[in-house]
Protein backbone atom coordinates (compact mmCIF):
# COMPACT_ATOMS: atom_id res chain seq x y z
CA UNK A 1 0.00 0.00 0.00
CA UNK A 2 1.29 3.51 -1.09
CA UNK A 3 -0.01 6.52 0.87
CA UNK A 4 2.23 9.29 -0.71
CA UNK A 5 0.58 11.50 -2.63
CA UNK A 6 1.56 11.91 -6.40
CA UNK A 7 3.33 15.32 -7.63
CA UNK A 8 -0.22 16.19 -9.33
CA UNK A 9 -2.24 15.32 -6.07
CA UNK A 10 -0.01 17.68 -3.94
CA UNK A 11 -0.57 20.30 -6.26
CA UNK A 12 -4.02 20.19 -6.28
CA UNK A 13 -3.96 20.38 -2.23
CA UNK A 14 -1.25 23.42 -2.58
CA UNK A 15 -3.70 25.03 -4.48
CA UNK A 16 -6.36 24.35 -2.57
CA UNK A 17 -5.09 25.91 0.70
CA UNK A 18 -3.99 29.08 -1.36
CA UNK A 19 -7.00 29.51 -2.58
CA UNK A 20 -8.61 28.87 0.97
CA UNK A 21 -5.84 31.18 2.72
CA UNK A 22 -6.83 33.94 0.00
CA UNK A 23 -10.79 33.66 0.36
CA UNK A 24 -12.49 31.82 3.22
CA UNK A 25 -10.89 33.25 6.48
CA UNK A 26 -12.52 37.01 6.42
CA UNK A 27 -14.24 38.30 9.97
CA UNK A 28 -13.93 34.47 11.03
CA UNK A 29 -13.99 35.67 14.69
CA UNK A 30 -17.13 37.63 14.05
CA UNK A 31 -18.94 34.85 11.95
CA UNK A 32 -18.62 32.60 14.48
CA UNK A 33 -19.77 34.64 17.34
CA UNK A 34 -23.31 35.76 15.13
CA UNK A 35 -23.38 32.38 13.85
CA UNK A 36 -23.14 33.17 10.18
CA UNK A 37 -22.96 30.68 7.23
CA UNK A 38 -20.85 32.05 4.45
CA UNK A 39 -22.77 31.78 1.51
CA UNK A 40 -20.15 33.45 -0.56
CA UNK A 41 -17.77 30.87 1.10
CA UNK A 42 -19.79 27.95 -0.64
CA UNK A 43 -20.06 29.05 -3.84
CA UNK A 44 -16.28 29.71 -3.98
CA UNK A 45 -15.64 26.40 -2.63
CA UNK A 46 -17.92 25.30 -5.68
CA UNK A 47 -16.11 27.13 -8.15
CA UNK A 48 -12.86 25.80 -7.33
CA UNK A 49 -14.70 22.28 -7.80
CA UNK A 50 -14.66 21.01 -3.95
CA UNK A 51 -18.49 20.14 -3.46
CA UNK A 52 -18.44 17.84 -7.43
CA UNK A 53 -14.87 16.25 -6.20
CA UNK A 54 -16.27 12.45 -5.96
CA UNK A 55 -18.74 12.76 -8.51
CA UNK A 56 -18.48 11.90 -12.32
CA UNK A 57 -17.75 14.47 -14.43
CA UNK A 58 -21.00 13.28 -16.42
CA UNK A 59 -23.43 15.21 -13.79
CA UNK A 60 -20.56 18.37 -13.31
CA UNK A 61 -18.15 16.67 -10.69
CA UNK A 62 -14.59 16.59 -10.87
CA UNK A 63 -14.69 12.73 -10.96
CA UNK A 64 -11.74 12.65 -8.33
CA UNK A 65 -10.26 9.31 -6.86
CA UNK A 66 -11.12 9.31 -2.97
CA UNK A 67 -7.74 9.59 -1.92
CA UNK A 68 -7.31 13.06 -3.96
CA UNK A 69 -10.32 14.22 -2.65
CA UNK A 70 -8.67 13.33 0.70
CA UNK A 71 -5.82 15.12 0.18
CA UNK A 72 -7.80 18.17 -0.94
CA UNK A 73 -9.80 18.22 1.84
CA UNK A 74 -6.72 18.06 4.06
CA UNK A 75 -5.26 20.76 2.78
CA UNK A 76 -8.50 22.67 2.80
CA UNK A 77 -8.46 22.50 6.46
CA UNK A 78 -5.09 23.83 6.88
CA UNK A 79 -5.95 26.83 4.52
CA UNK A 80 -9.24 27.43 6.16
CA UNK A 81 -10.04 27.85 9.40
CA UNK A 82 -13.67 28.00 8.97
CA UNK A 83 -14.42 24.70 10.58
CA UNK A 84 -17.95 25.24 10.15
CA UNK A 85 -17.97 25.48 6.38
CA UNK A 86 -16.06 22.83 5.51
CA UNK A 87 -18.58 20.92 8.24
CA UNK A 88 -21.46 21.83 5.90
CA UNK A 89 -19.80 20.65 2.56
CA UNK A 90 -18.53 17.35 4.07
CA UNK A 91 -22.77 16.87 5.27
CA UNK A 92 -23.38 18.09 1.76
CA UNK A 93 -21.08 15.62 -0.20
CA UNK A 94 -21.28 12.62 2.10
CA UNK A 95 -25.50 12.10 3.08
CA UNK A 96 -26.12 13.76 -0.46
CA UNK A 97 -24.14 13.69 -3.15
CA UNK A 98 -22.36 9.91 -2.89
CA UNK A 99 -25.97 8.32 -1.94
CA UNK A 100 -27.18 9.88 -4.71
CA UNK A 101 -25.01 8.75 -7.23
CA UNK A 102 -24.32 5.22 -5.72
CA UNK A 103 -28.37 4.97 -5.39
CA UNK A 104 -30.16 7.44 -8.10
CA UNK A 105 -31.85 6.70 -11.11
CA UNK A 106 -30.82 8.50 -13.83
CA UNK A 107 -33.53 10.96 -13.51
CA UNK A 108 -32.81 11.95 -9.39
CA UNK A 109 -28.69 11.83 -10.96
CA UNK A 110 -29.52 14.23 -13.63
CA UNK A 111 -31.86 16.66 -11.98
CA UNK A 112 -29.55 16.95 -8.66
CA UNK A 113 -26.54 15.89 -8.83
CA UNK A 114 -25.18 19.00 -11.24
CA UNK A 115 -26.75 21.74 -8.66
CA UNK A 116 -25.10 19.75 -5.86
CA UNK A 117 -21.75 19.67 -7.69
CA UNK A 118 -22.09 23.77 -8.74
CA UNK A 119 -23.14 25.19 -5.52
CA UNK A 120 -26.47 26.24 -6.65
CA UNK A 121 -28.22 23.29 -4.44
CA UNK A 122 -27.29 23.49 -0.90
CA UNK A 123 -27.96 19.40 0.94
CA UNK A 124 -28.78 18.29 4.26
CA UNK A 125 -29.66 15.14 5.82
CA UNK A 126 -32.59 14.15 8.40
CA UNK A 127 -31.59 10.98 10.18
CA UNK A 128 -31.69 11.39 14.07
CA UNK A 129 -34.99 11.91 15.65
CA UNK A 130 -35.23 13.56 19.35
CA UNK A 131 -36.38 9.72 21.00
CA UNK A 132 -33.96 7.41 18.66
CA UNK A 133 -30.25 9.26 19.15
CA UNK A 134 -27.51 6.86 18.02
CA UNK A 135 -30.45 4.08 17.47
CA UNK A 136 -30.90 6.01 13.94
CA UNK A 137 -33.45 2.73 13.07
CA UNK A 138 -35.57 2.70 16.01
CA UNK A 139 -36.97 6.17 13.84
CA UNK A 140 -41.04 7.09 14.37
CA UNK A 141 -40.68 9.10 11.28
CA UNK A 142 -43.33 7.31 8.92
CA UNK A 143 -43.99 6.76 5.49
CA UNK A 144 -47.37 6.02 3.97
CA UNK A 145 -48.41 5.02 0.94
CA UNK A 146 -50.94 7.13 -1.18
CA UNK A 147 -51.48 6.40 -4.89
CA UNK A 148 -48.53 7.58 -6.56
CA UNK A 149 -47.07 9.38 -3.46
CA UNK A 150 -45.72 9.17 0.27
CA UNK A 151 -47.46 10.55 3.01
CA UNK A 152 -44.41 11.35 5.93
CA UNK A 153 -44.78 12.42 9.53
CA UNK A 154 -42.56 12.74 12.10
CA UNK A 155 -39.54 14.70 12.88
CA UNK A 156 -35.59 14.95 12.78
CA UNK A 157 -33.09 16.79 15.03
CA UNK A 158 -29.52 17.50 14.52
CA UNK A 159 -29.81 18.22 10.94
CA UNK A 160 -26.86 20.36 9.41
CA UNK A 161 -27.42 23.12 6.51
CA UNK A 162 -31.20 22.23 7.32
CA UNK A 163 -32.12 26.58 6.99
CA UNK A 164 -30.45 26.78 4.28
CA UNK A 165 -30.84 23.23 2.53
CA UNK A 166 -32.44 22.90 -0.57
CA UNK A 167 -32.58 19.31 -0.58
CA UNK A 168 -32.45 17.03 2.40
CA UNK A 169 -32.01 13.12 2.70
CA UNK A 170 -34.40 11.82 4.97
CA UNK A 171 -35.35 8.32 6.21
CA UNK A 172 -38.70 7.23 7.32
CA UNK A 173 -40.39 3.56 8.01
CA UNK A 174 -43.01 2.14 5.90
CA UNK A 175 -43.68 0.06 9.29
CA UNK A 176 -42.46 0.18 12.30
CA UNK A 177 -42.80 -4.02 12.47
CA UNK A 178 -41.00 -4.58 9.61
CA UNK A 179 -37.92 -3.33 11.58
CA UNK A 180 -34.61 -2.15 9.05
CA UNK A 181 -36.91 -3.88 6.16
CA UNK A 182 -39.07 -0.89 6.65
CA UNK A 183 -36.60 1.94 6.62
CA UNK A 184 -36.79 4.09 3.19
CA UNK A 185 -35.15 7.03 2.35
CA UNK A 186 -36.67 9.78 0.76
CA UNK A 187 -35.48 12.92 -1.24
CA UNK A 188 -37.31 16.37 -0.07
CA UNK A 189 -37.76 19.50 -1.68
CA UNK A 190 -37.53 22.54 0.31
CA UNK A 191 -41.22 23.57 -0.97
CA UNK A 192 -42.86 20.26 -0.55
CA UNK A 193 -46.08 20.62 1.30
CA UNK A 194 -46.00 19.69 4.78
CA UNK A 195 -42.39 20.13 5.09
CA UNK A 196 -40.98 22.85 7.36
CA UNK A 197 -38.23 23.93 9.21
CA UNK A 198 -38.25 24.13 13.18
CA UNK A 199 -36.27 26.10 15.96
CA UNK A 200 -32.57 26.64 15.32
CA UNK A 201 -30.17 24.96 17.42
CA UNK A 202 -27.44 26.83 19.30
CA UNK A 203 -24.06 24.66 19.55
CA UNK A 204 -20.85 24.79 21.60
CA UNK A 205 -18.62 24.88 18.17
CA UNK A 206 -18.92 24.43 14.69
CA UNK A 207 -21.28 27.43 14.97
CA UNK A 208 -21.06 29.18 11.06
CA UNK A 209 -22.82 25.76 9.99
CA UNK A 210 -26.78 25.96 10.76
CA UNK A 211 -28.78 22.92 12.55
CA UNK A 212 -31.80 22.78 12.82
CA UNK A 213 -35.26 20.18 13.62
CA UNK A 214 -37.21 19.03 10.74
CA UNK A 215 -40.57 18.66 11.27
CA UNK A 216 -42.91 16.47 8.62
CA UNK A 217 -46.47 16.88 9.01
CA UNK A 218 -48.50 15.17 6.26
CA UNK A 219 -45.93 16.09 3.53
CA UNK A 220 -46.13 14.71 0.12
CA UNK A 221 -43.78 13.07 -1.52
CA UNK A 222 -43.58 11.31 -5.04
CA UNK A 223 -42.58 7.88 -5.29
CA UNK A 224 -40.01 9.12 -8.09
CA UNK A 225 -38.57 10.80 -4.77
CA UNK A 226 -37.54 7.27 -2.95
CA UNK A 227 -34.07 6.93 -3.55
CA UNK A 228 -33.16 3.50 -3.67
CA UNK A 229 -35.87 0.62 -3.55
CA UNK A 230 -38.62 0.98 -0.82
CA UNK A 231 -37.66 -0.64 2.30
CA UNK A 232 -34.05 -0.66 1.85
CA UNK A 233 -33.11 2.62 3.25
CA UNK A 234 -30.76 1.02 5.54
CA UNK A 235 -28.22 -0.22 2.86
CA UNK A 236 -28.53 3.90 1.65
CA UNK A 237 -27.98 5.26 5.03
CA UNK A 238 -25.06 2.73 5.76
CA UNK A 239 -23.23 3.31 2.56
CA UNK A 240 -23.26 7.42 3.65
CA UNK A 241 -22.11 6.57 7.02
CA UNK A 242 -19.15 4.76 5.61
CA UNK A 243 -18.27 7.63 3.25
CA UNK A 244 -19.07 10.05 5.61
CA UNK A 245 -17.20 8.54 8.31
CA UNK A 246 -14.15 8.06 5.82
CA UNK A 247 -13.75 11.53 4.73
CA UNK A 248 -15.31 13.75 6.92
CA UNK A 249 -12.03 14.24 9.32
CA UNK A 250 -9.67 14.90 6.53
CA UNK A 251 -10.08 18.96 6.92
CA UNK A 252 -8.79 18.18 10.64
CA UNK A 253 -5.80 16.41 9.63
CA UNK A 254 -4.69 19.51 7.98
CA UNK A 255 -5.77 21.86 10.78
CA UNK A 256 -3.95 19.74 13.29
CA UNK A 257 -0.70 20.48 10.87
CA UNK A 258 -1.39 24.49 11.14
CA UNK A 259 -1.74 24.34 15.07
CA UNK A 260 1.65 22.38 14.98
CA UNK A 261 3.63 24.37 12.51
CA UNK A 262 2.13 27.91 14.93
CA UNK A 263 2.99 26.25 18.01
CA UNK A 264 6.50 25.44 17.06
CA UNK A 265 6.89 28.48 15.76
CA UNK A 266 5.44 30.08 19.36
CA UNK A 267 7.58 28.07 21.24
CA UNK A 268 10.86 29.07 19.35
CA UNK A 269 10.20 33.16 19.85
CA UNK A 270 8.14 33.11 22.98
CA UNK A 271 10.92 33.37 26.22
CA UNK A 272 10.43 32.74 29.90
CA UNK A 273 12.99 32.69 32.50
CA UNK A 274 15.89 33.60 29.77
CA UNK A 275 14.93 30.99 27.15
CA UNK A 276 11.83 29.75 24.48
CA UNK A 277 9.95 27.78 25.98
CA UNK A 278 10.33 25.44 23.69
CA UNK A 279 13.58 24.65 25.52
CA UNK A 280 11.51 23.04 28.71
CA UNK A 281 10.73 19.60 28.59
CA UNK A 282 6.94 20.09 29.57
CA UNK A 283 6.32 21.94 26.32
CA UNK A 284 8.41 20.30 24.10
CA UNK A 285 6.73 16.78 25.03
CA UNK A 286 3.25 18.46 24.29
CA UNK A 287 4.63 19.90 20.98
CA UNK A 288 6.08 15.99 20.08
CA UNK A 289 2.69 14.25 21.20
CA UNK A 290 0.58 16.68 18.63
CA UNK A 291 3.33 16.11 15.95
CA UNK A 292 2.51 12.06 16.91
CA UNK A 293 -0.97 12.36 16.93
CA UNK A 294 -0.90 13.44 13.23
CA UNK A 295 1.46 10.95 11.85
CA UNK A 296 -0.45 8.38 13.35
CA UNK A 297 -3.99 9.83 12.20
CA UNK A 298 -3.13 10.65 8.90
CA UNK A 299 -2.27 6.63 7.33
CA UNK A 300 -5.36 5.50 9.43
CA UNK A 301 -7.54 8.11 7.16
CA UNK A 302 -5.80 7.49 4.00
CA UNK A 303 -5.80 3.92 4.27
CA UNK A 304 -9.60 4.68 3.49
CA UNK A 305 -8.97 6.31 0.36
CA UNK A 306 -6.62 3.44 -0.65
CA UNK A 307 -8.97 0.63 0.42
CA UNK A 308 -12.19 2.06 -1.36
CA UNK A 309 -10.43 3.69 -4.49
CA UNK A 310 -9.11 -0.53 -4.82
CA UNK A 311 -13.25 -1.18 -4.77
CA UNK A 312 -12.61 -2.54 -1.43
CA UNK A 313 -14.98 -2.71 1.96
CA UNK A 314 -13.54 0.35 4.82
CA UNK A 315 -16.56 0.19 7.22
CA UNK A 316 -13.99 -1.17 10.17
CA UNK A 317 -11.07 1.26 8.62
CA UNK A 318 -13.85 3.40 8.42
CA UNK A 319 -14.67 3.89 12.13
CA UNK A 320 -10.90 3.26 13.36
CA UNK A 321 -10.16 6.05 11.48
CA UNK A 322 -13.13 8.34 13.01
CA UNK A 323 -12.57 6.87 16.81
CA UNK A 324 -8.71 7.53 16.46
CA UNK A 325 -8.40 11.13 14.42
CA UNK A 326 -11.42 12.97 16.07
CA UNK A 327 -9.90 12.07 20.26
CA UNK A 328 -6.36 12.96 18.46
CA UNK A 329 -7.79 16.36 16.99
CA UNK A 330 -9.44 17.60 20.35
CA UNK A 331 -6.13 16.80 22.39
CA UNK A 332 -4.24 18.31 20.22
CA UNK A 333 -6.49 21.45 20.28
CA UNK A 334 -6.07 21.38 23.91
CA UNK A 335 -2.31 20.69 23.84
CA UNK A 336 -2.05 24.36 21.48
CA UNK A 337 -4.45 26.10 24.28
CA UNK A 338 -2.20 25.07 26.70
CA UNK A 339 0.84 26.00 24.92
CA UNK A 340 -0.18 29.48 24.43
CA UNK A 341 -0.87 29.55 28.07
CA UNK A 342 -3.53 33.30 28.46
CA UNK A 343 -3.01 33.65 25.08
CA UNK A 344 -4.40 30.34 23.93
CA UNK A 345 -7.80 30.85 26.02
CA UNK A 346 -8.13 34.42 24.65
CA UNK A 347 -10.66 34.48 21.33
CA UNK A 348 -8.49 36.54 19.09
CA UNK A 349 -5.80 33.99 19.04
CA UNK A 350 -8.70 31.79 17.83
CA UNK A 351 -7.45 28.40 19.49
CA UNK A 352 -10.03 28.15 21.76
CA UNK A 353 -12.65 28.26 19.09
CA UNK A 354 -10.80 25.18 17.33
CA UNK A 355 -11.31 23.39 20.51
CA UNK A 356 -14.73 24.09 20.74
CA UNK A 357 -15.16 22.55 16.71
CA UNK A 358 -12.81 19.55 18.02
CA UNK A 359 -15.07 18.30 20.12
CA UNK A 360 -18.51 17.83 17.52
CA UNK A 361 -15.86 15.81 15.79
CA UNK A 362 -16.25 12.33 18.95
CA UNK A 363 -20.16 13.01 18.03
CA UNK A 364 -20.79 13.26 14.75
CA UNK A 365 -21.01 11.14 12.18
CA UNK A 366 -21.59 8.34 14.96
CA UNK A 367 -19.80 8.86 18.70
CA UNK A 368 -16.76 7.62 19.65
CA UNK A 369 -18.49 4.82 21.35
CA UNK A 370 -21.00 3.77 17.97
CA UNK A 371 -16.93 3.45 16.42
CA UNK A 372 -15.85 1.42 19.08
CA UNK A 373 -19.08 -0.81 18.71
CA UNK A 374 -18.47 -1.01 14.89
CA UNK A 375 -14.72 -1.79 15.58
CA UNK A 376 -15.80 -4.94 18.19
CA UNK A 377 -18.11 -6.20 16.03
CA UNK A 378 -15.56 -6.49 13.00
CA UNK A 379 -13.53 -8.44 15.63
CA UNK A 380 -16.21 -10.81 16.04
CA UNK A 381 -17.06 -9.55 19.77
Amino acid sequence: MEYSLTSEQEELKDAVIKFAQAELNDDMVERDRAGTFSHEGWKKCAEFGIHGMPISEEFGGGGLDLTTTIAVMEGLGYGCKDQGLIFSINAHMWTNSIPLQIFGTPEQKAKYLPGLCNGDLIGANGASEPESGSDVFGMATTAIKDGDDYILNGTKTFCTNAQVADLVMTYATLNPEYGLMGITAFLIEKDMPGFSISKKIEKMGLRTSPMAELIFEDCRVPAANVLGRAGRGAEVFNCSMEWERSCILASCLGTMQRQLEQCIRYAQTRKQYGKAIGKFQSVANRIVDMKVRIETARPLIYKIGWLKDQGKSADMEAALGKLYTSEAFVKNCLDAVQIHGGYGYMTEFEFERELRDSVGSTLYSGTTEIQRNIIARRLGL
